[in-house]
């Protein structure tokens, strides 16, 4: 191992430490929730669709004005108050199931308020990095941190579908708010100083959220990865809407094994962070970011196949293919995106970027309910995994097509500010 690699930047271990609790707890939750929805409050696919888009709404509501808060003020700092946010809220819902008093609405609301806090932690997260560990570093940085959510989607899932056999859902929430607790303690090691926040510029709130919209904007093959990812992520939250439903009630698998299918994406996503920056490198970042998607997400086409029989592991083979597709791109545009961006609009970036990819989410989440109800199950995740693979025609339509890597920061700065 390198003496220069992030494994011995002490204040990049702290973080990643956190990163790694924070994404088992938030996998565990994403598999708990719903079941806890559906089987313990007899969620139907609209009230699914509900619960899907109230997870990202926040990023459709307040997304923008976020950006410029978190410009102003210190990235940790935010991050702090929005992992001890997370906790107490999530804390609620085993309380109330404890006592007898748990409703949908609560949780509707606990999911909500949940996603509010996630906004900020997001936002200032993406923008807090370039400042730990250097923009000559981020490509690593960002792989590093995208192989533990892999993991996160392999282990949390399938050990929140056992979990909820054995203890509960409600019980098993238990451990998505230890998980951000633990990512606070973390963070508060956190030894370095952070450089004080530019607050030069506009102070009114409306100009400084258009500054970090035109820098998005005026930058060609960001604008086409943001137009990829926001349609990906609008049938993607279509497909999440279902899925449990799909699986339990069409398929007929039992909790465990909804648990281990939700999670063997992650496999793929664990080997898309370990070659990510190789096959960055070898193959150019410009067509990373239009050839892997067109090469893998169609995988994702084989999941509406599938039967409590031989078919799981065709949908399982897709699910890994469009696994590792999806985070090799992510890594490859977050960290492009990263690099070209001056510090001072760095977090007007991230949530501008956040609020147009991110706030698709929510309306995907009530698509894929209506889509349910409409079409029945396996039909609205035809729909979902066929928009997923339709996505990638936006990077490769675009200009990215003919580069074989992205301009260097200095250009893709004059072009973009």
């Amino acid at each position: 191992m390198r003496r220069g690699s992030l494994f011995f930047h002490a204040d990049f271990r702290r973080l990643w430490a956190g990163d790694t609790a924070s994404q088992f707890g938030t996998m565990v939750g994403y598999t708990a929730i719903p079941l806890l929805a559906v089987l313990t409050l007899s969620a139907t696919p609209f009230e699914m669709g509900l619960l899907t888009a109230a997870q990202t709404l926040a990023f459709l509501l307040i997304g923008l004005p976020a950006g410029v808060w978190v410009d102003r003020l210190r990235r940790r700092r935010v991050m702090l108050t929005a992992d001890f946010t997370r906790f107490a809220l999530l804390l609620s819902v085993p309380l109330a199931w404890w006592a007898g008093v748990l409703t949908f609405a609560q949780l509707l609301v606990v999911v909500l308020c949940v996603g509010v806090a996630t906004v900020f932690f997001d936002v200032a997260y993406q923008s807090y990095l370039p400042s730990l560990v250097g923009r000559e570093r981020l490509l690593e940085g960002n792989a590093k941190l995208q192989a533990v959510q892999s993991v996160a989607q392999v282990a949390g899932p399938s050990g929140a579908g056992v979990l909820v056999q054995l203890v509960s859902a409600a019980n098993t929430v238990l451990v998505t708010a230890f998980g951000y607790l633990a990512s606070a303690l973390c963070l508060l090691r956190i030894r370095a100083t952070e450089p004080e926040p530019d607050r030069s510029g506009h102070a009114r709130l409306l100009p400084q959220i258009a500054e970090g919209l035109r820098f998005v904007f005026s930058d060609k093959p960001l604008r086409a990865s943001v137009a990829c990812t926001a349609t990906a992520n609008l049938f993607g939250g279509a497909f999440v809407a279902v899925q449990v439903l799909f699986f339990t009630h069409t398929v007929g698998l039992s909790p465990a094994v909804v648990g281990v299918m939700l999670a063997v994406g992650g496999a793929g996503g664990i080997l898309g962070a370990v070659f990510s920056g190789a096959l960055t490198r070898r193959i150019g970042h410009a067509r990373t970011i239009w050839l892997i998607p067109l090469l893998s997400w169609p995988a994702h086409l084989l999941v509406p196949w599938t039967g409590a029989d031989w078919r799981l592991a065709l949908a399982a083979f897709g699910e890994v293919v469009y696994g590792f597709g999806v985070i090799v791109y992510n890594v490859a545009q977050v960290s492009y995106r990263q690099a070209i961006c001056p510090d001072r609009l760095l977090g007007r970036m991230n949530a501008s970027v956040r609020f147009l990819v991110w706030g698709t989410l929510p309306l995907g989440g009530l698509l894929g309910g209506a889509l349910g109800e409409g079409l029945g199950l396996r039909g609205a995740v035809w729909v979902a995994v066929a928009g997923e693979a339709a996505a990638a025609l936006w990077v490769v339509c675009s200009p990215l097509r003919k580069m074989h890597d992205l301009p260097t920061v200095e250009k893709a700065g004059a072009t973009a500010a």
